[in-house]
């Protein structure tokens, strides 16, 4: 009797045990579902964020290109939306970014699927259309979400936006073409003020128009692949001692059919379309992973890398440098961040937020270009900086022109006062050389030492540098160690 009871019990306790079990295996299951779920969709609109959207696109070119199905893909973004969040404030922005996701959704079919890409910037997917023209007449529908105004706790605001269009198999023949190709189409529109725009292929009458549209498709192209965008690297002399203190990386894009495209042609296109983000996460990417491999080939030289005054205002540029400092194992010390004097007077105060949390991780900052831009001396004296940079334009002719010196020695003396380091951009013969030394230039860069040059290389040009005798009026350089 006493040995059913106990055994009642114990099945009683097995079962009270399994349920509970069973019933925290389920809960854990449905918040694991419920992460991915979240993980997918954009926090702000409750819309496919650009992972989930990449992926509907991915499996629709795919069923297109095998039934011949036209797929239509719109991109748009907000003209002067970084207005609105200066003006109004980032509440009111992500107001407006939710009224707009709604009127969004209400103007698709139900076969259709909108997505935020990111910022301001939306895509719409169309993966059943009946032509060209059927995707235009959706364009057109997406324009006419805009006509009414948008009431912002009683404001009213009337907004724009740029709509660019590009069908499949008409335009493209892969889902990376056919993104690049709604990208040029976007940007076109944008250029134009025309309304909603068909991507159409490039004539010899567009001139340098098209150029730029063509290079902004083939470098969106570039950035979704590996290979095409690489670093060279530029060493930095300590000019006390003649020794390699650092290196600068310069990003460089090889076209497969272009060749080498020089940055001056791809940045500001980059800056201008919302690129720049991407690129900018690809060169610290390069240079965290480079970093780490001349790491374990003991040298351990700080790499600088340059960013927009774009980048300055992403509010989690801190989070991406952090996350790859981790990944790599990198000390905070072995990346410098290089602004340009633009980055600190568009936004004053966001950029000082920006770079207190970059330096709070470890990392050294340097203003870029100085000289020639408009930062005041306040600004220099309130902003966390590491590095005052002087733009070769002041040390090209720097022998022979006195109101240069006269500059440059200003410059380096002011930069003393803030105890900051100075580092001359662009140097090129051992008169300037001499001539900076004697001013208390700390560093400098230029061809005199070496060229820009792949990774591949820096070995070979620190072994050649190390090995010849320094300039005219420096010291011996110490064995690098």
């Amino acid at each position: 009797m006493i040995l059913c009871v106990v055994i009642a019990g114990l099945g009683l306790l097995w079962l009270l045990q399994f349920r509970t079990v069973h019933q925290a295996s389920r809960r854990l299951r449905a918040q694991a579902t419920e992460n991915a779920r979240l993980a997918l969709l954009d926090p702000l609109t409750g819309l496919p964020n650009r992972r989930l959207f990449n992926d509907r696109l991915e499996r629709a070119a795919a069923m297109s290109a095998r039934s011949g199905q036209p797929l239509g893909l719109v991109l748009l973004d907000i003209d002067r939306f970084k207005d609105v969040n200066d003006t109004l404030g980032h509440p009111h922005g992500d107001a407006l970014l939710i009224q707009i996701a709604n009127r969004l959704t209400r103007t698709i079919r139900d076969t259709d699927s909108v997505a935020r890409l990111g910022g301001d910037e939306f895509a719409v997917l169309a993966p059943v259309l009946e032509s060209v023209q059927a995707g235009e007449a959706l364009a057109r529908r997406i324009r006419d979400a805009f006509i009414e105004p948008f009431d912002l706790d009683g404001l009213t605001l009337h907004v724009d936006s740029s709509i660019g269009l590009a069908v499949m198999p008409d335009h493209a023949d892969d889902m990376t073409t056919l993104m690049a190709r709604a990208d040029i189409a976007m940007y076109s529109a944008k250029s134009s003020g025309d309304g909603p725009t068909t991507y159409q292929e490039p004539t010899t009458a567009d001139g340098q128009h098209t150029s730029r549209l063509m290079l902004l498709g083939d470098l969106r192209r570039a950035l979704a692949t590996d290979g095409e965008i690489h670093m060279h690297y530029q060493p930095k002399i300590d000019l006390s001692t003649g020794a390699v203190t650092g290196l600068e990386a310069l990003v460089r894009w090889n076209h497969p059919e272009l060749g080498m495209i020089p940055p001056v042609e791809f940045i500001p296109i980059a800056e201008q379309t919302g690129l720049m983000k991407l690129l900018t996460a690809r060169i610290l990417g390069l240079v965290s992973a480079q970093l780490s491999q001349w790491r374990e080939t003991g040298q351990d030289l700080p790499v600088a890398a340059n960013l927009s005054a774009r980048n300055l205002l992403e509010p989690n540029l801190d989070i991406v440098v952090a996350t790859l400092l981790e990944m790599h194992g990198l000390p905070a010390h072995l990346l410098e961040l290089e602004i340009t004097e633009s980055a600190i007077i568009e936004d004053p105060v966001g950029a000082r937020a920006m770079l207190n949390k970059l330096t709070a991780l470890g990392v050294t900052v340097a203003l870029d270009d100085f000289g020639i831009g408009n930062t005041s001396m306040s600004q220099l004296g309130t902003m966390p900086l590491n590095t005052v940079k002087i733009d070769r334009l002041f040390i090209t002719n720097l022998a022979s022109d006195t109101s240069g010196q006269v500059l440059v020695k200003a410059i380096i003396d002011l930069a003393h006062e803030l105890g900051l380091t100075t580092v001359a951009e662009g140097v090129e013969d051992e008169d300037v050389i001499q001539r900076l030394h004697t001013m208390g230039c700390d560093i400098a860069q230029g061809y005199h030492w070496s060229r820009p040059v792949p990774a591949d290389q820096v070995p070979e040009v620190l072994a050649r540098l190390e090995a010849q005798p320094p300039a005219a009026g420096i010291a011996t350089p110490p064995p690098r160690r």
